[in-house]
């Protein structure tokens, strides 16, 4: 049983990194400039995949009151941002400079929290998240393509993801 978890993990790390460079191949070699028709694309293969997970029995799927609805707009918002911001930042950065970028989002998760909430932490993790924080801030210095409009698509998109972490935690998903 516990190597099920293991499979999940690599699993999911598998298709985490092939569908990046999957993105930055289409974005940058085969010059797709129009994030916005892939993110269509890719939310059509979402919702492909969710209704087959409902068909199978996966997930369970029920009416979604209008209220639920709306009190999760600015999460869809903030997703769509994620997309969108994410996908203009990969066509022009490298993909380890990518990766170093999105995981910085939870630099900015960790700072809301803590501004939002008033929530206290240990020292150590405020000084792994600083030496995150001062690894992305590094990052552009030693970029040998920087490319200013592509670190401030990045940034938006680290504000999205970062944003919507925090959400996500306050509206757990049992409220759809």
């Amino acid at each position: 049983m516990h190597w099920r978890s293991h499979v999940a993990g690599i699993t999911f790390s598998c298709v985490f990194v092939v569908t990046h460079f999957t993105n930055k191949f289409v974005l940058s070699v085969l010059k797709f400039t129009y994030p916005t028709l892939f993110q269509g694309w890719q939310t059509l293969i979402g919702a492909v995949l969710l209704l087959l997970a409902g068909k199978l029995g996966w997930v369970e799927m029920r009416h979604i009151s209008r209220s639920a609805a709306l009190s999760w707009l600015p999460g869809s918002f903030l997703f769509v941002g994620n997309i969108y911001a994410g996908s203009r930042a990969l066509s022009h950065i490298d993909i380890p400079f990518y990766f170093t970028m999105q995981n910085s989002s939870f630099v900015v998760s960790y700072m809301m929290t803590r501004i939002l909430h008033r929530d206290r932490t240990s020292w150590l993790k405020s000084i792994s998240v600083l030496l995150m924080l001062l690894s992305a801030i590094n990052l552009p210095l030693f970029d040998p393509q920087f490319d200013y409009s592509a670190y401030l698509w990045a940034f938006c998109h680290l504000f999205c993801v970062g944003a919507y972490r925090v959400f996500h935690v306050q509206h757990k998903a049992s409220n759809l």
